[in-house]
């Protein structure tokens, strides 16, 4: 796992890049359609993302409250 997630951190894109390549000697104009499918799923998965770690941060400050309003009882 110490290898293996940098090494896919580095590969994925080139080989995203490598593809967009590919498909724009193939197919030209349908390349279009490829890239604005990928940057739905990253939208997608950004705001996903973002709002499990909204979620969190908030959970996080009403536990924290809690805590802080048993202490001064």
């Amino acid at each position: 796992m110490r290898i293996a997630k940098p090494l896919l951190l580095v590969t994925t894109p080139i080989g995203v890049a490598g593809a967009i390549y590919e498909a724009y000697r193939q197919a030209g104009g349908l390349v279009i359609l490829m890239v604005a499918l990928m940057s739905l799923i990253a939208v997608a998965f950004g705001s996903l993302v973002y709002t499990i770690r909204r979620e969190a941060a908030q959970e996080k400050l009403r536990t924290a409250a809690k805590v802080n309003a048993a202490e001064q009882s």
